[in-house]
């Protein structure tokens, strides 16, 4: 019976920790992140999965995968392209309505120039312009463009190929944004002479922001040397083609692309098509460090206060980054997992909240900020705002729910600095492995401690001074004595 009694024992001691165990695994953080040194590590969630949109939320109307999303106005839009079908949330993300076949402001069913119904062929990209409070509809399988009031839904205009349109680039719309001036910009999938941008009436203006591609030294070396004949037999080389667009509060174009030629992923481009995205040039914002990921950037969007998350197709993961292309997050859910991706193809910030699509999965995912994520991303938009002290304080508080955030040491150490306390500033930002603003922090602290003790230099300068003249004058006395003696 003691013999029974201990297996018994001993079995229910490995039943409850296997229990634990299991717990704890269910309850387990899959984000990560990077040090300094490229090492992931487990990192406390900024996100949670708050909910899931499929089928079921769209009160039971078939979908075969989500596309395109964007939110605005109150109201989140879901893009169907195989289905042709717009579907809009409120934002509760409760079900208000699906679009087809679209109506004009009188109800009737809206009839394009060769009296046809216009029904949603195809559609790749929505985007919905603040300004005007319009549903702007990339129409990828029409060529053309929707444009729809955001209240009723009614048809507004059609947008179809300018005539003054140049270049070889199809007019197939397959992402879209609108600036501040009603500029619409325009992705076309493998377009390689940039992102279209057409005037606020729907004419062409030019082709904006194109994407240089990296150049084979030896490629072009021999393309130097090489025969008119050879160059011919040689593949062109193009430019890299974007594949998604969005616009931040500024109105700076940004873009996405996962071209093998492209020299960045993720652009930030200012009037002019220039690249001005801050990152740095040690830590660029290529998603995972690891050489074995091939990381894909398909989608992006910027809340308003510059932080941006980028959805990656290789791994399904989503990164998040702030103004300065810091590292703030990572979102994964490993294969299988509630929430892991199968064919992410979208996402979009709708207030604090981060949504992504998957296609395949035919599923939208909410997340939300943890107290962790509330946190850091508070602070991130107070900094936006010139709030230093306040974000610094919350950066601290962030510190007491996860002490390995590094970016929360180079914010403390970045606002003593701006404080004019170099010393302090220095700690931090060492903590934080921030090189370069600690780099800056101590060149200002050496300054000021030659200021503070200049008068110890220059006194030291005076004695050494005086000890040379000292020396001087002792010599040249012992000197004449011999002289002296020897002239008697």
């Amino acid at each position: 019976m003691k013999g029974i009694c201990k297996v018994f024992c001993i079995f229910i001691f490995f039943a409850g920790f296997a229990q634990q165990a299991g717990a704890q695994a269910n309850t387990r953080s899959y984000d990560y992140s990077y040090d300094f040194w490229f090492l992931a590590s487990e990192a406390v969630p900024a996100f949670a999965l708050e909910r899931i949109i499929d089928r079921d939320t769209l009160g039971g109307i078939t979908v075969s995968g989500f596309d395109d999303i964007t939110y605005g106005g109150g109201k989140l839009f879901l893009l169907d392209s195989a289905e042709g079908r717009l579907h809009i949330l409120n934002e509760q993300f409760e079900f208000i309505t699906s679009i087809r076949l679209l109506f004009t402001n009188e109800n009737r069913i809206a009839l394009d120039e060769r009296g046809q119904q216009i029904i949603l062929t195809n559609p790749e990209g929505v985007f919905f312009h603040e300004r005007t409070n319009q549903i702007y509809i990339a129409d990828t399988g029409a060529r053309r463009i929707l444009v729809l009031d955001g209240d009723t839904f009614y048809l507004e205009r059609i947008i179809n190929r300018p005539d003054a349109m140049t270049g070889l680039t199809p007019f197939e719309p397959s992402k879209i944004a609108v600036d501040h001036a009603n500029r619409i910009y325009l992705v076309v999938q493998s377009g390689f002479e940039g992102i279209i941008e057409l005037n606020a009436d729907g004419s062409f203006s030019r082709y904006f922001g194109v994407n240089r591609p990296q150049v084979n030294i030896l490629e072009y070396f021999w393309r130097v040397f090489a025969t008119n004949e050879q160059r011919e037999r040689m593949a062109r080389l193009f430019a890299p083609a974007f594949n998604n667009v969005a616009i931040d509060s500024d109105g700076f174009i940004y873009a996405t692309s996962h071209d093998a030629n492209s020299r960045y992923m993720v652009f930030r481009l200012n009037p002019r098509g220039e690249n001005v995205l801050i990152q740095d040039e040690e830590h660029p914002v290529i998603g995972d460090y690891r050489m074995n990921i091939d990381n894909q950037f398909i989608a992006i969007a910027i809340n308003d206060y510059g932080v941006y998350a980028v959805l990656d197709r290789a791994m399904g993961r989503i990164f998040i980054y702030n103004f300065f292309g810091e590292l703030m997050s990572i979102i994964n859910r490993p294969p299988g997992m509630k929430g892991s991706f199968s064919a992410p193809s979208g996402i979009t910030w709708a207030g604090d909240h981060l949504i992504a699509t998957d296609r395949q999965l035919r599923q939208a995912y909410v997340y939300t900020l943890t107290d962790f994520g509330d946190l850091a991303f508070r602070s991130a938009r107070l900094y936006h705002r010139g709030e230093w002290e306040e974000s610094a304080a919350l950066l601290e508080q962030a510190l007491n729910l996860n002490a390995n955030f590094d970016l929360a040491y180079s914010g403390i150490g970045k606002f003593h600095l701006m404080q004019g306390d170099y010393r302090q500033a220095m700690y931090f930002l060492k903590l934080g492995q921030n090189r370069t603003y600690y780099s800056m922090a101590f060149n200002h602290y050496r300054s000021q401690w030659i200021e503070d003790n200049f008068i110890w230099f220059g006194l030291i300068f005076l004695l050494g001074i005086g000890a040379v003249i000292y020396t001087e004058i002792t010599y040249h006395k012992k000197g004449k004595v011999p002289d002296e003696a020897n002239t008697r």
